[in-house]
């Protein structure tokens, strides 16, 4: 595998890619969601992507993977599971731009993740571009709740939010890992492939037959998630996790207007002058020379 760049604005443009990318596969899932439940909607997303993934992966007729690899690919697609469920089933009662500014709490929790996990050193400059964008989130949240109109239901997705924030997290350390060990293809294979596996254990008792109009919507959706792993599996073999985190603070751009374009969802001056934050944030962060990342590969 290529060594990791010797500077961060590569991998972390290719890393903004797959985030817009995931932010469109969003779109989708929120309607399948709003259709046909969060658990089919990611049930057949992901069986889907496991055919379409392994026809690229199959295709290069790839070596096995070794016991410590697939553990890696099952470990992570467990937590991709939990995220998955909980942030789609929330999306589908809140605003996109509200749901995406409440997960940017995985960023921050990932960036001091990395330094358990991965044994990587925290900068003062990503610790300060982390915190400013946290506090973009802090204002857009804020100045929701000013506006008052939470219902329950509204207040449990806040809360399964949260939960998968917490999935997300981890997952972002796992993404560190595993893409040191496999080349995008694998992953993106092997992802769909173990979250199919594990929601399917409940199929039994949720799994429902989607009309066919909803085919071109979960083929799409499946398309734009794997395209949006390959990228970010991609960047994260190149760069250190606590610079690429902070990626994830531009997917709110893409909610504020994928949400008022497509479901009407409106953008009030708290979510803008939040925006400013995050984005002030991940160009503070692009400007951080990295040291030579040393952590090598690691059995999960």
């Amino acid at each position: 595998m290529r060594p990791d760049s010797p500077s961060p604005l590569v991998p972390f443009l290719v890393a903004c890619a797959g985030i817009a990318t995931y932010s469109s596969m969003d779109v989708l899932m929120k309607g399948l969601s709003i259709g046909i439940g969060a658990y089919n909607a990611v049930l057949w997303r992901t069986m889907a992507g496991s055919v379409l993934s392994g026809l690229v992966y199959f295709a290069a007729r790839p070596a096995r993977p070794d016991a410590a690899t697939m553990r890696i690919h099952a470990w992570r697609s467990l937590f991709v599971t939990g995220m998955a469920l909980g942030f789609f089933w929330a999306l589908a009662r809140l605003p996109m731009a509200e749901a995406i500014a409440l997960a940017f709490v995985a960023p921050l929790l990932a960036l001091y993740m990395a330094a358990i996990f991965l044994g990587e050193r925290i900068g003062r400059r990503s610790i300060a571009a982390s915190l400013l964008g946290f506090a973009g989130v802090l204002v857009i949240v804020a100045g929701k709740l000013r506006g008052g109109g939470h219902d329950t239901q509204a207040l449990w997705a806040v809360g399964a939010v949260f939960l998968s924030a917490v999935c997300y997290a981890y997952n972002l350390i796992l993404a560190r890992r595993q893409a040191k060990m496999a080349g995008p293809a694998e992953i993106a294979f092997y992802q769909n492939l173990f979250v199919a596996l594990f929601l399917s254990l409940a199929a039994p008792w949720f799994a429902a037959i989607p009309a066919a109009a909803y085919a071109a919507p979960i083929v799409g959706a499946a398309l734009l998630a794997i395209l949006s792993l390959l990228l970010l599996s991609w960047a994260y073999a190149r760069a250190e996790a606590q610079i690429l985190a902070t990626t994830e603070y531009t997917g709110f751009l893409w909610a504020m207007l994928f949400g008022w374009f497509f479901y009407a969802e409106p953008v009030t001056l708290p979510t803008i002058a939040g925006a400013l934050l995050i984005v002030a944030a991940c160009l503070i962060v692009t400007r951080k020379t990295p040291r030579r990342d040393p952590i090598e590969p690691a059995a999960a």
